[in-house]
């Protein structure tokens, strides 16, 4: 005798579903996607990070700087500020949160009991507005963004970071954010998420101009304060009412490593990027060619005319833009000569190479090859293109 047994069919979705999650908020996410593009989606494929260099791996400019220069010094994409009476040092710091890597490292070293209300102390990295177009801001769809990172200080209590949305042909926006450093001298990892910008006007400019302006606060003035998570039109208010005056003890310092933006609402691991790709990306805005391969070491060549000498440099990558071109202790050799480049004539500069007209010193003979080199082992050439 055949028996059969039928069964009705299941979804197979809708019973998962059933139990009392099995595979956790994000399993059933990846369950319920319909696509592949939905799945790529949810786990964050592809490149994450937007900021360049958060990994703090790039230094062209040096690993040290005794004070702020309000701008560019030391890591590559990160500019320090203070306004204040006191003063801070940054520096490359091998104390990582992961044990491996480099950190930026601020430390006081002329302190600042009171700060007034037009004084501030920060640091910050500028990012290029037709980077950021997957934001989709100033629209209905606009996205979640979130920002990770890792901080030490001897010094607890609240700091604050915040996103000034340039006004490109729309608004300027500012979004600032309180967190807590909770444990002295013990990295913390913090997160912050940052709600859509929907707001007519917000949409970022698809330019290789500034986009976003993402800064970390030391201390601010009552000028830099704003209401602590929203998007205003307060662009001043870099920093909450409750910020801590890192400034006050030359005993504080504080290191900042593995910054990470990224679109959605959930911090993904840190994005580790091969040191060439991180220095090419850095060196669309700045690159320096040094002589510490020694005296003689050259950094392009040319042909004589007489008292100038005329060249083409060219950058390792495309730059943002024309960059401005200056150079530090270099000679000019046309084989038999030797002489000091002194004065630039007016240079014909693009963003793939530039023409480079320069005085000697003594002069060289007209129609002969001239590698420009190195006067020292400190000189160097440079090209800057920052934001």
């Amino acid at each position: 005798m055949t028996v059969t047994v039928t069964q009705p069919s299941i979804n197979v979705r809708e019973k998962l579903a059933e139990l009392d999650k099995p595979t956790g908020i994000a399993g059933e996410a990846m369950l319920r996607a319909e696509t592949p593009q939905e799945q790529f989606s949810l786990i964050g494929a592809g490149r994450r990070n937007l900021i360049i260099n958060g990994g703090m791996q790039v230094w062209q400019r040096g690993t040290s700087a005794t004070s702020a220069p309000n701008g560019y010094s030391t890591v590559d994409r990160w500019k320090i500020y203070e306004s204040s009476e006191g003063a801070y040092t940054s520096e490359q710091s091998t104390d990582h949160p992961n044990g491996g890597g480099y950190s930026l490292k601020c430390q006081v070293t002329t302190a600042d009991t009171s700060i007034g209300s037009s004084q501030y102390a920060f640091v910050e990295t500028p990012l290029e507005g037709q980077d950021l177009q997957q934001f989709q801001y100033g629209t209905s769809n606009a996205k979640y963004v979130t920002l990770s990172f890792w901080v030490k200080s001897n010094k607890t209590g609240t700091y604050s970071v915040s996103i000034y949305k340039y006004a490109g042909s729309g608004t300027a926006y500012m979004y600032r954010k309180g967190y807590t450093i909770n444990s002295a001298n013990t990295w913390e990892k913090k997160t912050v998420t940052i709600p859509p910008l929907t707001s007519s006007g917000g949409s970022i400019p698809n330019t290789s101009t500034a986009g976003l302006l993402l800064s970390f606060g030391f201390a601010w003035g009552t000028d830099f304060q704003g209401t602590d998570g929203v998007w205003d039109t307060n662009t001043s208010g870099y920093g909450t009412s409750n910020q801590v005056n890192w400034m006050d003890s030359t005993s504080n310092n504080f290191y900042l490593a593995d910054v990470q933006l990224e679109v959605g609402k959930v911090a993904t691991p840190f994005e580790h990027r091969f040191y060439g790709e991180e220095l090419a990306l850095c060196q669309r805005y700045f690159w320096r060619n040094t002589s510490d391969g020694g005296q003689f070491q050259g950094m392009f060549s040319g042909v004589s005319e007489d008292s100038f000498f005329s060249g083409v440099l060219q950058y390792p990558v495309a730059m943002r833009a024309a960059p401005t071109i200056t150079w530090n202790d270099l000679d000019a050799f046309d084989g038999s000569v030797t002489t000091a480049v002194t004065t630039s004539r007016t240079p014909v500069i693009g963003t793939q190479s530039a023409m480079v007209q320069a005085y000697t010193s003594g002069g060289t003979t007209r129609g002969r090859y001239v590698k420009v080199q190195g006067g020292s082992t400190s000189g160097y050439i440079q090209c800057d293109a920052e934001l």
